[in-house]
Parts: C-alpha cells; structure tokens; sequence
C-alpha cells in the first residue's frame, strides 16, 4: 500500500543504515572493479550528444551554487524523560541480543560482524521506553531575507521543543521565532546575529509547466546539501494531507529530511517547498510533492506581517463537475464546479449565487477544480469586488462578489447531537432506497438543523442507490432541480424512468453535494 509521507528526519534510521553499509562495502568491491575495469570507455572516444548532456550538467550546476548557500538544516529538540538504568530497575546486566536481521538479506552480514552486535546492544531494551537524550527531528529550510527569515513546512518545526538552524557554512542559530499555517503546512521561522546570508529568489510557480526540470535541495536522511534532479511530473495535486492544497508534483528524489527543502527550476529560482511523498517504503519512489511559490509568498508575507493568515471567503458549498453531473448540467467535465449550497448572509447570497449554478470563472481566472477556486478566493482581497461568472440554466450571468475575511471557525463541521430517531419508512424497491419524513427533532440530532427534506433511512446493498453513493442518515434536499419537503413528493419525483439519471442534491453534516442516481 502506498504511503503519504512527509520529511521530518529521525537520524537514529540513518545510523543502521550507514552501518550497514560501510560494513557491505568490501563484499561488493571486487565485483564492481571488474566490471569497470571490463566496460571502461576508450579515453577520448567521441560520444553523441555529449555536447548536450554537458549543457544540462552546466545548468544544474549553476542552479545549485546559486540556491545552495541559502538551504539550511532545522533541528527540531524536545527534552524527554531519563531512562532508569537496567541496575536501578533490578534487571542486571544486559543478555546478550540474538541476530535481530536472521531471516533477512543482512542476515549472514551480521554473523560476519561482531562489531555489529555492540551496535543493537546499546538500543534500549524496550522500543517504548523513554530515551535519555533529546528527541530529534531533522529537516530543511530556505532563506528568504538576508535579515534571517527561513521558509520551511510547519510539521519540521511544530511539536514545541527548542528549533536550531544551521546554516550552509556550519554556524548555529537558536530560532527566536516560529510562525506557522497549519492550513498549508508552511511555516517561517527568523534567527537574529547572523550576518553575510544569502536569500533565494522565490520564483512564479504559475509559469511551471509540467516536463520542465528541476532540482530538489535539502538534507534527506540528514545529509547536508543535497541536490537531486527530475521533472514536473504534475500540477495542482491534491493529497488530503493539509487543508489547503494545490502540489506540484515531482519525479526528483525526496526522501525524509528534504520537508522544507527548496524545489528550485534552472534559472535558480524557487518554485516549491518539497513537503511529501507517495511511498510504499518510506523512501523515494519517484513521485513526491511540493508547496507552489506562489502559495508560499503569500502565506509566509502574511506570517511575517501579522503572524497569522487571513483568507476570504465567498459562503459556499462546491464540488467538481464529473462525467455524469456534466450531462445534467450540460457542461463539459472540469468545466467550472457546481454550487451545492449557499450560506444565509455570506458574500455569495449578497452576490446572488444559487445552489444548482456552476462557476466558470472568478476574478478573471477561469475555474476547473473545486481546490483551484478554494485557493483563488481565499487569495484575494478581502472587501474587493470581483467579477464572477456562471451557468445557471444554460445560460451565462456575471455576477459581482464582494469576498469577506473568513471567521474564524469557518468550514468546521458541526456534529449531531445523536443518533436520530427512525421515522417511518417509504421504499422505492427499483433504486433499493428507503426515505422517511424530515422533522425538525430529528434534522437536529443529525446535525443539520433547519433541514428541509426527506431523510434516507435505509440503502440495499448491490443496489442503484447505494452504487450511487447514498447512505443511511443523508437528507434529499432537491430531486431533479426541484425542493422537495414531504415522502410523496419525493417517491412522486423517484417514479419516473431513472435510466437517463435523477439529479439529487443532498445534504450531510459535512455539507452539500449533488449526486446522480441511475438504474441501468
């Protein structure tokens, strides 16, 4: 199973790693000398196309010496409890630690290596015992002021703890300040007294295109200065990792240590912050992700201004136009996203927007991922009037919004108070779905009080319904465009031939959505 993972570095990994290793250094030796000896080029043999290769070679190594002085290394330290000896806790000396690799392909290389046995005997007895010493966590920064402001992800620096910085020349800094945004798992982190930095340029995100090449810089496995090279694998990736979203996504190795890390094009500019990875292992595998630049001037100017981020806000509910939803809509896939809900007195109903309408374009921008307006609104200026167009019925309108400033719990989702009681049920045998009657007690206790609808109360397995994506607890709002606020005018409205597929909006304590159920 493929993993997420983001690139704080636990530097006690690397040891076995290393050790491992550096003892399977003289096993392998021979065999690669001979080799090399036998496939050796004939010296001064032209090469096709070297010419080129050494212009790539050229390149990567400018961007590098121009980025490098400006990576840093972020310790993270978080002081733990001592570990009692094994004497004070009456235990006596430590028995000697069977062959912890049998079984596997370093097996015989630990029977090889006495030394190796020193090695696992100094780990504590029990994995879940505290550690003596200061637990560490190693990623990467950049700087982006010569003052000694250093962009790196929020999960490098949060936890607490004391965060040092050690700079491309070796010097140390205690971090006097930590600023983070959760949201985006970014983070700006400042260190006074240092003088002679170098800043990166942080570069337009928006103009990488996908194939461009790019060099990831940072300190994977805790090994300083790194630089690894790949392409633009993707943009605007989501990965349900942080709230706000939108990955470059790369095919430039990124391992634990490199969170943080610039991501950097030819011409040495950032254009990401190396965040995750998608890894069976724990290692690279070649696809890893990054934070664009654009999102991160944004969000670390505000983080430097106030020390904490303002977004806008529009007040609605949204969700992607698939295959089956454009055919009700009459739009292409991707073409814009559908308002599912709109928020009583927020900037959206002051605009005139609909639930059922579908947004092309927003301040100009045209709109083919619910994340892609989600970051344009929240971007913009808050009080601002913007212009907004969208599908309604077939036709284009443009509307003029006004974005506000986000409350401060906005998009937290409100829970029930309880399961709700059943109310009696009406079955629609040929969609396997059971509905009932909506009361206000029972919108209440499924957290969605002031409800209008008909609530689902049962969903048969293998059904149309539940291939849909209906479930138990969910509240029909609208059938077919039309509200519908009692059981017979929804069984009225599910009656009819369901092969070209009925649209139905539902709600959940999570939000709104429309969702298209067809019988085949």
């Amino acid at each position: 199973m493929r993993k997420l993972i983001t690139h704080k570095y636990n530097p006690l990994f690397a040891a076995l790693a290393v050790l491992v290793l550096a003892l399977g250094v003289t096993s392998f030796s021979g065999t690669h000398a001979a080799n090399d000896k036998g496939d050796r080029a004939v010296s001064g043999s032209p090469v096709k196309g070297a010419s080129h290769a050494k212009q790539l070679s050229e390149a990567f190594r400018a961007a590098s010496g121009q980025v490098l002085p400006s990576v840093v290394a972020i310790e993270t330290r978080s002081q733990v409890a001592k570990q009692p000896s094994r004497e004070s806790r009456g235990q006596g000396p430590r028995r000697r630690m069977e062959n912890p690799l049998e079984g596997t392909p370093f097996g015989e290389l630990f029977r090889g290596h006495p030394e190796m046995h020193k090695f696992f005997d100094d780990f504590p007895d029990a994995p879940n015992m505290p550690s003596p010493s200061p637990r560490l966590g190693l990623g990467s920064g950049v700087i982006i002021d010569k003052s000694g402001v250093i962009l790196t992800n929020n999960h490098v620096v949060a936890g607490g703890g004391t965060v040092m910085v050690r700079l491309h020349d070796g010097r140390e800094f205690k971090a006097v300040e930590v600023k983070t945004d959760p949201k985006t798992d970014l983070a700006v982190v400042r260190i006074e007294g240092a003088t002679d930095l170098k800043a990166a340029a942080l570069g337009d995100s928006d103009a990488v295109e996908i194939g461009d090449w790019v060099l990831a810089l940072g300190q994977p496995f805790g090994l300083e200065s790194t630089v690894t090279a790949g392409i633009i694998s993707a943009k605007q990736r989501g990965l349900g990792i942080a709230a706000r979203e939108s990955f470059l996504q790369t095919d430039a190795a990124i391992n634990p240590g490199n969170s943080g890390g610039p991501l950097v094009n030819l011409d040495g500019e950032v254009i990401g912050i190396n965040t995750a990875i998608s890894s069976r292992s724990g290692g690279n595998d070649g696809v890893g992700f990054a934070v664009p630049a654009n999102f991160a001037k944004w969000v670390s100017r505000q983080l430097i201004d106030s020390g904490a981020v303002k977004r806008a806000y529009l007040g609605v509910g949204i969700q992607p136009v698939n295959q089956q939803l454009a055919e009700q809509f009459h739009v292409k896939p991707r073409e814009g996203v559908l308002v599912t809900d709109v928020q009583s007195g927020a900037p959206a109903a002051k605009a005139g927007l609909k639930s059922g309408d579908v947004i092309l374009t927003f301040g100009g921008k045209s709109i083919s991922t619910a994340q892609e307006l989600q970051n344009h609104v929240e971007a913009s200026a808050i009080g601002k009037d913007l212009p907004l167009v969208v599908l309604r019925d077939g036709e284009k309108k443009t509307l003029t919004v006004t974005p506000q400033e986000q409350p401060a719990d906005y998009g937290t989702v409100k829970h029930g108070t309880g399961e709700a009681t059943k109310p009696k049920s009406s079955s629609i045998d040929k969609l396997g779905l059971e509905i009932g009657a909506l009361d206000a007690d029972t919108a209440t206790q499924l957290g969605m009080k002031g409800a209008t609808g008909v609530v689902i109360t049962g969903v048969e397995t293998g059904s149309p319904a539940e291939a849909a994506g209906l479930a138990s607890g969910m509240v029909i709002t609208q059938i077919n465009r039309k509200p519908v606020k009692s059981v017979d005018e929804a069984r009225e409205a599910l009656g009819g031939d369901a092969k070209q597929g009925v649209l139905l909006l539902v709600r959940t304590e999570e939000g709104t959505r429309f969702i298209v159920l067809r019988v085949e």
